[in-house]
């Protein structure tokens, strides 16, 4: 008796230590937009009116059962079809729903409303990672999770961010109406950034809208809410709210990178400087499915190791089909527009001369973009 006292003690005393408590964040948050504090303002509002209505309810049952039980001689009463009751309770639950429709129809109506928006950013979901195309600036890139193998596999101590980090964060200014159109490229995802308020399905084929005008500066995390595959707990979200100022000097620095990749197209490369860069590109999209030695996971995700798709010059033609349209009823996916033409050269490069294939082959920029001009590989370009 005195173990069970004991135990229960350390129990209670657990659930009442700050520590205990600190993890039982059980509401929603509050959010740092307009709209997200509406959100939760409607929430607050709706769960008070259940609560009251709950304690009227329960109140008036459990006292008829304690006034009214049968060891205080109560005789039950012997009545039916009370009109009156019967517009009461139908006529009160009627008037209760309309006042609470008011401050939810309102809300709604402030949610969707997406029009006048100073920036348009279109969002597509891949598996595992986000597109953000920023419209009629010419800027595009991929959302990559940037936590490391080592800390999933418990090899390193985890950051604080464990799971929360990309190696590209959406960037938007403080201040301006930024809508958001949420579409997605194989599977279905969904675009959750509670902070925000913000939580659309990107659905294959579909275009959602949502919107957000964040107030202050600041990083705020979220992730994919949709279970769309084997790697769904690596897509997160980040998004990086600046000054105007900060925004345009990031924006501006985006469209140098994107010229300057465009010339890189048109550069001489050598082999040497292909597998350099393939690596890193290889790692950071490739090596999930096909491993960073390269041997794969047969039967779903093939070895590139020694295999003739990767090892034939008969068969260089087919390798670059393959990473650019990806393959019919498989995992592999279509990274033509995902990738650029110097990183489909050099992953496809690297893939041909790393694991010990070595076949000293090579394909330039060049030969991807006449391959996405004429769907078509030519040598020698």
């Amino acid at each position: 008796m005195m173990q069970r006292a004991r135990t229960l003690f350390l129990l209670v005393g657990l659930m009442l230590s700050a520590n205990a408590r600190a993890a039982w964040e059980v509401n929603m948050p509050e959010g740092v937009t307009a709209i997200s504090r509406s959100i939760y303002d409607l929430h607050m509002t709706i769960f008070l009116i259940c609560v009251a209505i709950g304690v009227i309810v329960f109140g008036v049952m459990f006292y008829s059962i304690f006034a009214h039980r049968k060891s205080r001689g109560a005789k039950p009463a012997q009545f039916h079809d009370s009109t009156l009751a019967e517009v009461a309770w139908t006529a009160i639950p009627f008037i209760i729903l309309v006042l609470m429709a008011i401050p939810a129809t309102k809300t709604l109506i402030e949610i969707y409303d997406t029009d006048e928006a100073d920036i348009d950013i279109k969002i597509t979901g891949y598996q595992w990672k986000w597109q953000y195309e920023y419209l009629g600036e010419d800027v595009s890139f991929f959302s990559n999770l940037n936590t490391s193998k080592e800390q999933i596999y418990n090899l390193r101590a985890k950051s604080p961010e464990y799971l929360l980090e990309v190696d590209e964060p959406l960037v938007i200014p403080v201040g301006k109406k930024v809508r958001f159109l949420v579409t997605a490229a194989d599977v279905i995802h969904s675009w959750w950034v509670p902070d925000l308020a913000v939580k659309r399905d990107a659905i294959p084929g579909f275009i959602n809208e949502a919107w957000t005008r964040i107030e202050e500066p600041g990083i705020y995390r979220g992730q994919c809410a949709e279970l769309c595959g084997k790697d769904h707990g690596y897509m997160p979200v980040v998004v990086d709210a600046r000054t105007e100022e900060d925004y345009q000097a990031w924006l501006a620095e985006k469209k140098a990178e994107a010229a300057k990749i465009r010339e890189l197209t048109s550069k001489d490369w050598t082999l040497e400087e292909l597998v350099a860069k393939g690596e890193p590109v290889y790692n950071k999209v490739c090596a999930a499915c096909h491993m960073p030695g390269g041997q794969g996971m047969p039967p779903v995700f093939p070895s590139l190791k020694g295999t003739p798709m990767v090892t034939s010059k008969d068969m260089i033609g087919a390798h670059v089909a393959i990473v650019m349209n990806g393959k019919k009823g498989s995992a592999m996916q279509a990274f033509a527009g995902q990738l650029s033409e110097v990183d489909l050269a050099a992953v496809i490069t690297y893939e041909r001369n790393a694991w010990g294939n070595n076949t000293g082959e090579m394909v330039t920029p060049k030969q991807i973009l006449e391959f996405k001009e004429t769907g078509e590989f030519k040598a020698g370009l």
